[in-house]
């Protein structure tokens, strides 16, 4: 059992005068937000908005970085070239960093959002371009990701922290992967299920799977997403759920 777990969710995903969940609420309850950086939403306006929220609530800011897809929130993938993904990977981690800073906190972790996230699982180079991003820029920042994933292998080999991420939110594959949103029982909405697969992640390190089997989760974050319709109904019921648990909501980052 864990004596601790991080909890975090995707934030600042508006754009413009769009708004996406509710941020502020949210910040009240998670432990790290992963910040949109402007390639599949957010805007300098609203990262700075985020990072200064997150750093009065001493939530942990981590870079959600993307492909370059607004028009389809993130969630296409994209066969870019290695070498053009790592920039832009690093032009998305260096701005949000330097809005955070402006507002007293800093990036502290990296994340990929949306088809990135589920590229790097398996995808070699699309994961080694975000790591080559990430060591660029800093070698200290730990990187989130699936067990298992390519992305984490990959972080691990350049000397990276790798941090194991589970879903409370999501349906799992009896391999261990995230069952695409497209297919039936891709999300989770019922907040007291929610919150029970999350107590069961840190205290047992297992999810059950959409097949009712056993997956193995030992993770050092769980994230519920903003943009699912209820997250801070859920967010709340998660936090609240692992605390009479036993088991402390703080940022994996420390």
């Amino acid at each position: 059992m864990s004596s601790s777990v991080d909890l975090n969710a995707d934030l600042g995903e508006g754009f413009g005068v769009w708004r996406l969940g509710d941020d502020e609420a949210l910040l009240g309850v998670v432990t790290s937000a992963n910040v949109a950086c402007g390639f599949h939403a957010g805007d300098p306006g609203t990262m700075r908005r985020v990072c200064a929220g997150a750093a009065r609530a001493g939530v942990a800011v981590g870079a959600q970085v993307s492909y370059r897809d607004l028009a389809g929130f993130g969630r296409r993938f994209i066969d870019v070239e290695p070498g053009e993904l790592a920039d832009d990977v690093l032009y998305q981690l260096a701005a949000l960093d330097g809005i955070a800073r402006a507002e007293g906190t800093r990036v502290r972790y990296v994340k990929p959002h949306g088809a990135l996230y589920n590229a790097t699982v398996t995808h070699q180079a699309q994961a080694r371009a975000v790591v080559d991003a990430v060591v660029a820029h800093d070698r200290a920042l730990p990187v989130l990701g699936l067990p298992g994933s390519a992305l984490l292998r990959v972080a691990e080999a350049a000397g990276l922290r790798a941090v194991r991420e589970g879903f409370a939110d999501r349906g799992y594959t009896p391999d261990g992967g995230l069952v695409p949103r497209r297919e039936p029982g891709a999300l989770v909405h019922d907040p007291a299920e929610v919150a029970a697969r999350a107590v069961r992640m840190a205290v047992e390190g297992t999810v059950v799977a959409v097949d009712g089997s056993t997956v193995p989760a030992a993770v050092g974050s769980i994230c519920l997403h903003g943009d699912t319709p209820g997250a801070v109904e859920l967010a709340r019921a998660v936090r609240a759920a692992l605390t009479d648990a036993g088991v402390t909501p703080a940022p994996f980052t420390g």
